[in-house]
C-alpha cells in the first residue's frame, strides 16, 4: 500500500485513498501463496477463510483467521428488561446485521418470550432508516444487491421452516440497498437457517425452558464468536463462564455481543477460525519465539 500511496501522491491524489481500494479474490490468492508473507491475517467469511489457511498452510506459512460468527443473547426469567431490549435491539440492527458480532439467535425463557417480543419490536419501530451520513440515522443500507438476494432467501426459508415473521421481512422502496430489519419467531432451535449466517439483520427469536439445554443451543453451532447472557443470578454467571457454559471466544454478561470488545483479545473458535486479534494475545500471533 506504500508504493501505491507514493504513486498516487505523485499524480496529486491523496495517498490515503489506497486504504480502500479492494482487490478482488486475484490478489488474495496471490497473498496467500507468497513466502514473503511470514503471516496472513484474514477476516471474512468461513468459506473464504478454509481456502486461506489451506493455501498458507501447504508452504508452512501461519495464517491468522477471524470467520463468521452466529451469535447468541441468552435471556433469562430475571433479566432486567430494561437492559435486554436496547441490548438486542443494538446487537442485531447495529450496521444493519453486518458485523461479525452481530446477534443472529435470541433465546427467551418461555415466561418471558411474548413479552421481549413485544417490546422488542415496538423498538424495531422506532428505528431511524436513513442515510449513513445523517447523524441521526441509526440504520443504512445493506453492502451490495447480491446482499439484499441473500436477506430476501433467508426470510423465504425461515419461513419455510416453519418461522413466523413478527416484523420487517421486506425489502424497503427507496435508492440503495435498503431492507428492514427483521425480526422471526416460531422456528426450532435447530432449524438450517438458524445455523447459517446470514450477513443481514435477521434476528431469530426461539423459546427456551432450561439453562442447561439453553447453554447446549448457544454451542451447538458451527460458529463460535461472541455470545451473551441476561441474568442477575450469581451462580448461573459463574456456570455460563465456566467450562460446561459458553464455548466462543467472545463471552458476554448483561451487554450485547457487540461493541468496544476491541480492547480483548479478539475472535473465536470452531469455525470462526481460532485466531485472536487486538488484545493481550495478538502479540503472540505477530512474533516468533526463539529459545
Amino acid at each position: 500500500s506504500r508504493i501505491i500511496a507514493k504513486v498516487l501522491e505523485d499524480n496529486k491524489v491523496p495517498g490515503a485513498i489506497c486504504s480502500l481500494v479492494c482487490g478482488g479474490a486475484d490478489i488474495g490468492t496471490a497473498m496467500a501463496r507468497d513466502e514473503r508473507m511470514d503471516l496472513l491475517s484474514f477476516t471474512g467469511s468461513t468459506k473464504v477463510g478454509k481456502q486461506v489457511a489451506l493455501m498458507v498452510q501447504e508452504r508452512f506459512g501461519r495464517s491468522l483467521l477471524e470467520l463468521g460468527g452466529n451469535n447468541a443473547i441468552i435471556v433469562f426469567e430475571d433479566a432486567d428488561l430494561n437492559l435486554v431490549i436496547p441490548s438486542a435491539l443494538f446487537a442485531a440492527v447495529g450496521t444493519a446485521g453486518q458485523r461479525c458480532t452481530t446477534a443472529r439467535r435470541l433465546f427467551l425463557h418461555e415466561s418471558i418470550h411474548d413479552e421481549v417480543v413485544e417490546k422488542l419490536a415496538k423498538a424495531y419501530a422506532q428505528v431511524c432508516i436513513g442515510d449513513p451520513w445523517d447523524s441521526d440515522t441509526l440504520y443504512g443500507p445493506l453492502h451490495t444487491k447480491e446482499a439484499v438476494k441473500m436477506f430476501l432467501d433467508a426470510v423465504e426459508q425461515a419461513k419455510q421452516q416453519g418461522g413466523s415473521v413478527v416484523y420487517g421481512g421486506k425489502v424497503i422502496n427507496r435508492p440503495g440497498n435498503y431492507v428492514e430489519p427483521t425480526i422471526v419467531t416460531g422456528l426450532s432451535h435447530n432449524a438450517p437457517i438458524v445455523h447459517t449466517e446470514t450477513f443481514a439483520p435477521i434476528l431469530y427469536v426461539l423459546k427456551f425452558k432450561e439453562e442447561e439445554e439453553v447453554f447446549a443451543w448457544n454451542n451447538e453451532v458451527k460458529q463460535g464468536l461472541s455470545s451473551s447472557i441476561f441474568t442477575k443470578d450469581l451462580g448461573r454467571i459463574f456456570r455460563w463462564l465456566g467450562p460446561k457454559g459458553s464455548d466462543c471466544g467472545i463471552v458476554n454478561v448483561n451487554i450485547p455481543t457487540s461493541g468496544a470488545e476491541i480492547g480483548g483479545a479478539f475472535g473465536g473458535e470452531k469455525h470462526t477460525g481460532g485466531g485472536r486479534e487486538s488484545g493481550s494475545d495478538s502479540w503472540k500471533l505477530y512474533m516468533r519465539r526463539s529459545t
